[in-house]
C-alpha cells in the first residue's frame, strides 16, 4: 500500500498551535486505499503545544510576541522530507494556510487573519525537492483521480 505523508493535526492529533486538531472528515476514505504517515513539522521540530500562533514572513517565522522560530520550521521539514526519503514517499497532504505546511495560502505575517499566496516551510521544502503537495481542501479530488 502506497504511503502518504499527512499533516497530523489532519488526521485528529492534537497539534495544533491551540492545542487542538483539524481532522478531515476524509481520512476513513484515505485510509481505504493509502497508509498515512501523521507528521507535524512544528512538534517534531522542537515547538511545543500548545504555542504561540507563528507566521512566516519571508524566509522567517515568526510567533505572534515576536520570538523566531524559524529553526524549528526548518528542522521539522527536513525532518518531514528524511522521512520522505526514507519511506519512498511521493505524496503528501498537508493543512492549508499553516506557516509550515500551507500549499497554496499562509497567513500574511501581520496576525490580523488574512491570507496571501505562498507555501509553509515544509511544504515548500518536499515540493523543490519532487513530492507532490495537495491541501486538504484537494483529497477529495485526489480520491477520485
Amino acid at each position: 500500500m502506497e504511503k502518504i505523508l499527512i499533516s497530523a493535526c489532519l488526521v485528529g492529533d492534537n497539534c495544533k498551535y491551540n492545542g487542538g486538531n483539524n481532522k478531515s472528515p476524509l481520512i476513513d476514505k484515505l485510509l481505504e486505499r493509502y497508509e498515512l504517515v501523521p507528521f507535524c513539522p512544528e512538534v517534531e521540530g522542537g515547538l511545543p503545544t500548545p504555542r504561540h500562533p507563528s507566521e512566516r514572513i519571508g524566509e522567517r517565522v515568526k510567533m505572534d510576541n515576536g520570538k523566531d522560530v524559524t529553526f524549528n520550521y526548518n528542522r521539522g521539514a527536513d525532518l518531514a522530507m528524511n522521512i520522505c526519503l526514507h519511506l519512498g514517499i511521493k505524496v503528501a497532504i498537508l493543512k492549508e494556510n499553516s506557516p509550515s505546511c500551507g500549499v497554496h495560502n499562509i497567513y500574511d505575517g501581520t496576525f490580523s487573519k488574512k491570507l496571501k499566496r505562498g507555501e509553509g516551510v515544509t511544504s515548500e521544502k518536499l515540493r523543490k525537492k519532487g513530492i507532490r503537495i495537495i491541501s486538504e481542501n484537494e483529497i477529495e479530488d485526489f480520491l477520485n483521480e
